[in-house]
């Protein structure tokens, strides 16, 4: 009972003071988390647990939850055919150079799904703090949730290919994920039509006004856990699963323009927390001065930053090069969905302690490098208008 009581109070005295932290050393809150996890394990105050574990996976879930109600399929489907062309190009060049680099390297396989991961949760908060009045930033947003949609699509692949062995249970698996991608499909189409004929049934699942029952919060957990509870009975990535879940809460119940924000208050005030602070207890931070680590993580990161310059090229005609360069460090920190593939293929035992780390350290450096370069670009850039105005 000691050792829970411990792991409570440290988990709530670290979730308590991380956004305090972020403000001092003006760096992200997420990473906080990370380093205390692990600076906290280190000191043996936190430890592995059952309990701990348990909240932290569903804090992962929640996270992806979260990152699916930023998208809406409706809005998504009605760009215009050409940005939408220029975006699949732009994923597609993605995939193909982190290929290309596997192949003349000799890299691992699981490289080719590392390197092109997009995840738009920092993207979000630059959102925060910049303003939607930049044009790189709409852009970023825009094509990220379709890069997200790939990446998790990708590491739902990848956790079929993972688990199982070239053979009848990984066919299997692929079948019923191409079976419920169907089924996905037919439920958007068949809402889509019910909702045109019965508006009103929106407003009676989720009222706009005196909902004191909070029926959109209930609304919103029944249909996760669904989520969960079937992508668990179809052996599926659950990410996925959870992910898809907040689609379809942005995508037909956005008249409840404040849902969002309610959602992502309870996950990034408890659930999510924990999730990152979970990640930093599995880290040794010895394993920074392991011999070759550093060199590793800032060639991999670079690697990743200058993949995603190159393939920003299908958007010349829209950006500038330095809109090109801001747009490709804020999709160089898809820090949620490294850590997820990192995690899947240690546990497999498809990669080693040492790659674990090492992808560990990549997307906490990503993050540190691309924030902090973000914002002296941008502030170079508004010194440059003002002194335009000026003159």
């Amino acid at each position: 009972m000691n050792d829970i009581a411990t792991l409570i109070a440290t988990l709530s005295a670290i979730i308590f003071i991380s956004p305090y932290a972020s403000k001092i050393l003006k760096i992200p809150t997420t990473p906080i988390e990370i380093i205390l996890g692990a600076l906290t394990a280190y000191l043996g105050i936190l430890h592995e647990h059952d309990f701990f574990e348990v909240i932290a996976e569903v804090g992962f879930y929640y996270l992806m939850f979260l990152a699916g109600t930023e998208v809406d399929l409706r809005r998504l489907l009605s760009l215009k055919k050409e940005l939408l062309l220029r975006g699949f190009g732009y994923i597609a060049l993605l995939y193909l150079f982190s290929a290309v680099i596997c192949f003349y390297f000799g890299f691992s396989n699981i490289y080719i799904v590392i390197m092109p991961l997009i995840s738009i949760g920092l993207v979000l908060a630059l959102y925060k703090e910049f303003g939607k009045g930049h044009g790189w930033l709409k852009l970023s947003m825009t094509i990220g949730t379709l890069g997200e949609f790939v990446s998790i699509l990708a590491l739902t692949f990848v956790s079929a290919l993972l688990e199982y062995e070239v053979g009848e249970n990984m066919y299997r698996s692929f079948l019923y994920l191409a079976m419920f991608l169907l089924g996905m499909y037919v439920i958007y189409i068949s809402l889509r039509i019910l909702f045109w004929w019965y508006p009103e049934l929106k407003i009676y699942l989720m009222p706009l006004k005196q909902d004191k029952e909070e029926k959109d919060i209930r609304l919103s957990m029944a249909l996760f856990f669904l989520m969960i509870a079937l992508m668990l009975y179809l052996h599926l990535e659950i990410a996925f699963g959870a992910f898809l879940a907040g689609i379809l809460i942005a995508t037909f119940f956005d008249h409840k323009a404040e849902l969002p924000h309610k959602l992502a208050s309870f996950g990034f005030g408890f659930l999510v927390p924990i999730f990152f602070v979970y990640i930093g207890t599995t880290f040794d931070p010895k394993y920074i001065f392991e011999e070759g680590m550093i060199l590793k993580v800032a060639v991999l990161m670079f690697l990743m930053i200058g993949i995603r310059f190159l393939s920003s090229l299908v958007f010349i005609k829209i950006l500038s090069l330095k809109e090109m360069l801001l747009f490709a460090l804020s999709h160089s920190m898809p820090l949620t969905l490294l850590i997820a593939v990192a995690t899947l293929a240690y546990h497999s035992h498809s990669i080693d302690k040492f790659h674990y780390y090492l992808f560990i350290l990549v997307s906490l450096a990503e993050v540190l490098f691309c924030m902090v370069l973000i914002k002296f670009l941008m502030r170079k850039k508004s010194k440059a208008e003002k002194n335009g105005l000026n003159s």
